[in-house]
């Protein structure tokens, strides 16, 4: 028998939101951890708010919705309160009752910026990895760094000469064409007027050059988990500068470290760099042309090799951010703000990873 739609709806219905989500969902595994992360910053979110006025979003809810637009890759707050208000899987996570309307975009945007100008990214991220810690899944002798390039938010026609001698119409419209033939432009002589931050700069010489800024990550090499994350302006020494940064934030100990890295570190001063803090460099030897930083005393060792098998899994992070959580593009403006962005999405991937060690321990 053919059934036929049901065109009048019940006038009351029972329906839990809970009973909706499969119990078997990653999500849920992923929640818990949220919540967990998120217990360990009550004591930050009250010293923030003020106990009078008018009651914002709450902070937790702010947070659990970039958790959900970096999972789910979704580019704008404003697309994330319109699937809000359809996706119950999006107000199971948030708490939410069914029947609760979707923030308003402008009200959720302004709470949102005004969490992540508190530097609440920096503890969320930090709160994760306790969490990491806490499972004994953190390795707290080897490790591994890289960066890459993420592009700004800013077009080629926007990196103009600093006198302002090229900040005059280029031709009719909005989007005039731009010849930029035969045109030396340089991070020296030339800024972007919609994001003075972003530098001109490329990957390799088979590339074209980007307005970008330079992403680094520091991965434990035992559950290749990220213990630190940084972004950086995208100058010539940014990997190697950013690495250091992160290493100096390390705890200290007294016990000797390994970090492995790719040719980029061969560099004596980065060499020299880090065994000065006690940490022996597992770099892949640079030898086109020149001789490498590090010889037999550090390449003979089985540890030296096992650092550079381990040490190419830090590309997954890379790869997620720049797929997933959409970070091919970045979508803010400035630096303070798109490192913000590349912290939280950097403790998503740690979430993610600590939920699937979780289902393989139980």
């Amino acid at each position: 028998m053919r059934g036929t739609p049901e065109r009048q709806p019940p006038m009351f219905t029972a329906v839990s939101i809970e009973d909706l989500i499969p119990h078997d969902h990653p999500i849920r595994r992923i929640q818990r951890i949220v919540e967990q992360v998120l217990a360990g910053l009550d004591a930050e979110f009250a010293a923030m708010y003020s106990h009078t006025g008018r009651p914002s979003v709450p902070p937790e809810q702010l947070l659990k919705a970039t958790v959900l637009m970096a999972l789910y890759s979704i580019r704008s707050e404003r697309a994330f309160c319109e699937r809000l208000n359809y996706d119950l899987l999006f107000k199971w996570f948030l708490d939410l009752p069914i029947e609760a309307a979707a923030f308003d975009a402008t009200t959720f945007t302004k709470n949102r910026e005004r969490l992540l100008e508190a530097e609440i990214a920096d503890r969320f991220f930090a709160q994760v990895v306790a969490q990491a810690k806490l499972r004994r899944y953190v390795s707290s002798e080897h490790f591994s760094v890289d960066g890459t390039l993420l592009e700004a938010w800013a077009s080629h026609k926007s990196f103009k000469p600093k006198d302002g001698s090229g900040n005059g119409p280029g031709g009719p419209g909005r989007n005039a064409e731009v010849d930029f033939h035969g045109v030396s432009r340089s991070n020296a002589t030339h800024e972007s007027t919609t994001d003075p931050e972003a530098l001109l700069a490329r990957k390799s010489n088979a590339v074209a050059a980007k307005l970008s800024y330079a992403g680094h990550v520091l991965m434990e090499n035992r559950s290749a988990l990220l213990v630190d994350a940084e972004l950086t302006q995208a100058t010539g020494y940014a990997e190697r500068e950013g690495a250091i940064v992160m290493l100096d934030r390390l705890p200290k100990t007294k016990r000797r470290r390994t970090l492995a890295a790719d040719k980029a570190y061969d560099v004596a001063a980065f060499v020299e760099e880090c065994r000065t803090r006690n940490i022996t460099p597992h770099v892949a030897q640079h030898t086109t042309g020149r001789s490498s930083r590090i010889d037999a005393r550090t390449t003979r060792h089985r540890g030296h090799e096992i650092s550079q098998r381990i040490r190419k899994r830090i590309e997954e992070p890379f790869g997620w951010i720049k797929t997933i959580a959409g970070g091919r593009k970045l979508r803010y403006r400035g630096r303070q703000r798109n490192r913000a962005w590349f912290l939280i999405v950097g403790a998503v991937y740690n979430i993610i990873r600590i939920a699937a060690l979780d289902a393989q321990t139980t």
